[in-house]
């Protein structure tokens, strides 16, 4: 006698994929679709959920401002749970804290490769260029945490930066005194910056580069007197 067991019949078959639908409530077919797709319900993994919200947000800011910022319309575009930014910055004013600490981290770095006072403005005009979300947040103290240690952190390095950069010039071409020319320094670099984000130089521009015009504008600040 063989000892070869018989095959399975597709009345067997369908038999089971009944009997599996009726104990889970569902139809053979979607018992049978489950079955087969389990890869494809995975919950869906970030590599880095952070940088991914962070990125978000800027292109939001970018284009519409921060008062667009939703956390549940972020999770959508990064395609996570809606609790998932919560986790890694609580609420929106974490949200924007965190943007605006790391401008300044990145101001630094960008004013501190500076060759002097000059090349410092123009990094500063051109980092607002490059991040214009973040230049909007940095400077709007109603929107972020106040005594967050890395914002007041990445502040106190901006700040370092430019007063060593102010420090360089020779005392004879800064003015009365090191921290007023900071303050002149940092207004000229900022309110030129604002006005160009805001488009409001486009006609005094015209097409002249606007890295170059600032460079004229700081000659006309910071300059030795006449012998």
């Amino acid at each position: 006698m063989s000892n070869a067991k018989p095959a399975k019949t597709a009345g067997t078959a369908e038999t089971t994929a009944k009997t599996t639908a009726e104990a889970t409530g569902k139809s053979p077919a979607r018992a049978e679709n489950a079955k087969g797709s389990g890869s494809s319900r995975r919950p869906y993994h970030h590599g880095d959920l952070r940088r991914a919200i962070l990125t978000a947000a800027l292109d939001v800011i970018a284009v519409d401002g921060p008062s667009a910022l939703s956390l549940r319309d972020l999770a959508r575009r990064a395609g996570v749970s809606h609790a998932a930014p919560a986790h890694h910055f609580k609420d929106r004013t974490g949200l924007l804290t965190a943007i605006a600490a790391e401008g300044f981290g990145l101001l630094a770095g960008a004013i501190g490769e500076a060759a002097d006072l000059k090349d410092a403005g123009v990094r500063y005009v051109r980092f607002a260029r490059e991040h214009p979300a973040h230049f909007q947040v940095m400077f709007a103290p109603e929107l972020l945490r106040d005594g967050d240690l890395e914002l007041t952190t990445a502040r106190a390095l901006a700040a370092d930066a430019l007063s060593h950069a102010v420090s360089a010039v020779p005392a004879e071409g800064r003015g009365p005194g090191a921290r007023l020319a900071g303050v002149a320094a940092w207004s000229l670099a900022h309110g030129f910056a604002t006005l160009l984000l805001g488009h409001n130089l486009d006609g005094a521009m015209s097409e002249r580069d606007p890295e170059e015009v600032f460079r004229a504008l700081a000659s006309m600040l910071f300059q030795a007197p006449a012998e």
